[in-house]
């Protein structure tokens, strides 16, 4: 018995044996932390500022739509730059955004526009770093770590929501946002240190794409002709529209729908968070890749996100966020590493901005149209029409695995391909 617990621990965790993702992990977790707390009090700003949840949905949007605009540029840039000092500089004018934004809110000088103007500067810098973080995971650890690794990382991510909006709520009521956003600033402290530590001999860097025309456009064909890579795209960015607009829907959740405060909205992102570490951690231990797995994700995350939308009682909706939180993760890391592990080398910094864009791109669309629906009907339907979308991207996918096998010829083939529909990774030729 004790020996097969220590065999599954060490599968879950068996990513943190690689010494620099060790060291990216404790960098990372201190600044994720001050990430959440900063997201929270941002939302509370300018709800506070103006009542409005048309304008939470525009700063989300204006936050995000560098992503949209810039983001597969952004991927071409990580293909062909060192990743780890790119984000070096790009975690360090993070910390200078959160820094300026603390001294605005503190000194009781802050405006709406400022705040949308240094969102769209953190905006800027995410668009950048997102594809070359995201793409740096399999540079640390190896093809055979690289799944669980996502999961961790993504476990890593939730935990943070778990701690920084929890915290956030109690900053905010005792101290003021302007706390939330100076202790992000200093945050970003731990994760460049972490980043200019490590042991650069035992990176594997992929061969940097050299400089060339129509490396853009290369990089869209390529995702277009491979469905394992083109239809997980589509669903994240039919997701990513319409269903991760939790900064949205939560704040007008919490204080219209339950006429709860700041410590209410930060409890409901923490069971969130905290529904998150258990599903992250989960799939870190049985997770699989491919189109099935991923499908079947979406349709977990919907049915969760349905049910909070509905549930009457604020204790049974710290459940089901919890449920939302373990769908998210799980439909995230499966769709994460199922583009890592299938896109050839060259391409993952060009794939892995296509899916940010699918994800924080498509918020310049979808948060505006998320804060509509809830000032005209409510929370509750903002929700509900994110959970739709969920199951409308399981059908997407479900068709999807339905022609793959339709096209499979009847003698078992052998080789390896880069198209998985059921459990196991796709390797990229």
């Amino acid at each position: 018995m004790i020996s097969r617990f220590v065999a599954q621990l060490h599968r879950t965790f068996s990513a943190l044996e690689v010494p620099n993702f060790r060291l990216f992990v404790y960098g990372q977790s201190i600044s994720l932390v001050g990430t959440w707390m900063q997201t929270v009090a941002q939302s509370w700003l300018v709800y506070t500022l103006t009542r409005s949840s048309t304008a939470l949905g525009a700063v989300v949007a204006i936050q995000t739509l560098p992503v949209l605009l810039l983001g597969p540029y952004a991927g071409v840039i990580a293909d062909r730059t060192d990743k780890r000092r790119l984000m070096v500089v790009l975690q360090t004018f993070m910390g200078l955004q959160a820094l300026v934004l603390g001294i605005l809110a503190i000194t009781h000088v802050v405006r709406f526009w400022e705040v949308c103007v240094l969102a769209a500067a953190l905006g800027l810098n995410n668009t950048f770093e997102n594809p070359a973080r995201q793409s740096f995971v399999l540079e640390m650890v190896g093809r055979d770590n690289v799944r669980n690794a996502v999961s961790l990382n993504s476990t890593m991510v939730n935990a943070a929501r778990a701690v920084g909006p929890a915290v956030a709520g109690v900053i905010i009521a005792t101290a003021g946002v302007g706390a939330c956003f100076l202790l992000n600033a200093v945050s970003f402290v731990t994760v460049v240190y972490s980043l200019v530590s490590m042991n650069k001999g035992a990176l594997k860097p992929s061969p940097p794409a050299s400089r060339a025309k129509g490396q853009l456009r290369e990089g869209l064909s390529y995702v277009a002709h491979e469905p394992g890579l083109g239809v997980p795209l589509l669903m994240m960015a039919l997701v990513g529209t319409l269903a991760y607009e939790f900064q949205v829907s939560l704040p007008v959740l919490a204080k219209e729908t339950f006429h709860g405060n700041a410590e209410t909205y930060g409890f409901l992102t923490a069971a969130m968070g905290i529904g998150a570490v258990m599903g992250g951690l989960f799939t870190a231990t049985r997770g699989k890749t491919g189109l099935r797995p991923c499908t079947v994700g979406a349709a977990m995350f919907g049915v969760a996100i349905l049910f909070a939308a509905v549930t009457p009682v604020l204790g049974v909706e710290y459940l089901a966020m919890a449920l939302v939180g373990w769908g998210s993760v799980s439909f995230l890391a499966t769709g994460n590493s199922t583009l890592q592990m299938t896109a050839a080398p060259s391409m993952r910094g060009r794939v892995m901005a296509l899916w940010a864009v699918a994800f924080m791109g498509s918020t310049p669309i979808g948060g505006p149209a998320i804060g509509w629906v809830i000032a005209a009907a409510g929370a509750r339907v903002g929700l509900g029409v994110g959970g739709i979308s969920c199951l409308v991207a399981t059908g997407i996918g479900a068709v999807a695995i339905s022609r793959l096998k339709a096209r499979k010829p009847s003698p078992p083939v052998t080789s390896v391909t880069s198209v998985d529909i059921g459990t196991g990774p796709a390797v990229a030729p």
